[in-house]
């Protein structure tokens, strides 16, 4: 059984809800996201990403860093750029991106649920990143990013959220890659209860985004709960904002690698060491070269020297009752990256680079051509049965194997931490 509670968001004013929204932090780096923000003194952008109001050389985890971002969100809140709800609630936050619509509840999940693992997860943290979200969170007592939860499909929940859009939504508008957002309040006292009630009946939530933001707050409520002699569990950093949508409507885009070098193969010596986990064809379509796009599990796209090659796994490739070993990232990694490639560690090796799939296969092409980087590889999406799979099995996924899209907005809600 997990527990969803309502809360007082702190938001933005209807009339500038777009101008304030952003990408998530971490979606962007420093530099995109000046980019991004110039122009628009009220995007949330400068309380995620403060480093882009100061120096361009500053050390991101700078103590200056996280003081900038609560000054620029005490001035957005001062401004009544936001504003809070008088009252708890929960909000419905519906994305839609072309024909793909998902619907979730946004709403405070409990840090208890997260370490008692009610709350699973499939990813390591890094303990730089894990600071970071940390530092901010304490810096500017308050969460600015929802985590993005998933839970296997519920009937009456669904039912429950289907019937909160019946009202008028006080956001509504389109964004980057043309992701249509639209929130709901939910301050119904009876409908709140129902929906509290029907999350008793969910025995687990998974992340699907946001591990580093789940570990942070833990940390947060540890290190204030030992500071509060009267501590009770019912303090406000005793839980944490989050998106919560059912499995069966989400949205798994492929995530590409590409790779700088062949570790001193040639491409003739490197395409015939693939040969022996892998069936190599080229890929041309009515006699003309083309991109190709994995169509199932187990099928990769490699991209050299202005050539597609489609690569099929043999089943000497991996084990397909070993809930990580058959992920295609797994194979690709075992296979291809560390054997031949000579990739030890793909969270540290800075030959290696990670395209999510809303990029298209185009910019793997690009980054190719370029001559920045000399391979590249297109994956399947994992699929959500994996992911949960994994996380049923206490077991860890292999870095950057899930792309979710459409992504979130930043700064429609924001939990303060009373």
């Amino acid at each position: 059984m997990v527990t969803v509670k309502p809360f007082r968001g702190l938001r933005p004013v209807p009339e500038k809800a777009e101008q304030v929204a952003s990408p998530p932090y971490d979606v962007l780096d420093s530099n995109e996201a000046r980019v991004k923000a110039s122009g628009n003194d009220l995007s949330f952008l400068h309380v995620v990403k403060p480093e882009i109001d100061l120096p361009a050389d500053i050390d991101v985890h700078a103590q200056e860093v996280y003081a900038k971002g609560r000054e620029n969100l005490i001035n957005l809140i001062n401004r009544n750029i936001l504003i809070r709800d008088e009252k708890a609630c929960y909000y419905v936050y519906r994305l839609q991106m072309g024909n793909h619509a998902q619907l979730g509840l946004v709403a405070l999940s409990t840090v208890d649920d997260y370490d008692e693992k009610r709350i699973k997860v499939h990813e390591h943290t890094r303990p730089d990143k894990e600071q970071d979200r940390v530092n901010h969170i304490d810096a500017l007592n308050a969460q600015t990013g929802p985590v993005f939860l998933t839970y296997r499909a519920h009937d009456e929940i669904s039912r429950l959220l289907d019937l909160c859009t019946q009202q008028k939504a006080v956001y509504d508008f389109t964004a980057d890659y043309d992701i249509r957002h639209t929130l709901y309040i939910v301050n119904d006292d009876e409908l709140i209860n129902k929906i509290e009630q029907a999350f008793q009946k969910v025995d687990y939530l998974y992340v699907a985004d946001g591990h580093h933001r789940s570990a942070a707050a833990s940390r947060v409520r540890k290190i204030r709960q030992e500071k509060n002699p009267g501590h009770t569990g019912l303090e406000s950093y005793n839980f944490y904002l989050t998106v919560i949508f059912p499995d069966s409507q989400m949205h798994i885009l492929d995530y590409n690698r590409v790779v700088r070098d062949l570790a001193g193969h040639t491409e003739e010596s490197f395409l015939d060491s693939l040969n022996e986990q892998f069936e190599v064809q080229k890929h041309e379509s009515g006699g003309k070269k083309e991109a190709y796009k994995p169509e199932k599990l187990h099928m990769f796209g490699l991209y050299l020297n202005g050539q597609w090659y489609r690569l099929t796994a043999k089943s000497s490739a991996f084990d397909e009752n070993d809930p990580i070993d058959q992920l295609d990232v797994s194979i690709l990694e075992k296979n291809v990256l560390k054997p031949i490639l000579k990739i030890e560690d793909v969270r540290t090796d800075q030959r290696i680079h990670f395209v999510g799939g809303i990029r298209g296969l185009g910019e793997l092409e690009r980054l190719v051509n370029s001559g920045e980087y000399q391979v590249a590889f297109s994956l399947y999406p994992t699929t959500i049965s994996q992911l949960l799979n994994v996380a049923d099995a206490d077991r860890i996924m292999p870095p950057k194997s899930t792309w979710f899209e459409p992504k979130l907005r930043s700064g429609l809600l924001i939990h303060q931490l009373d």
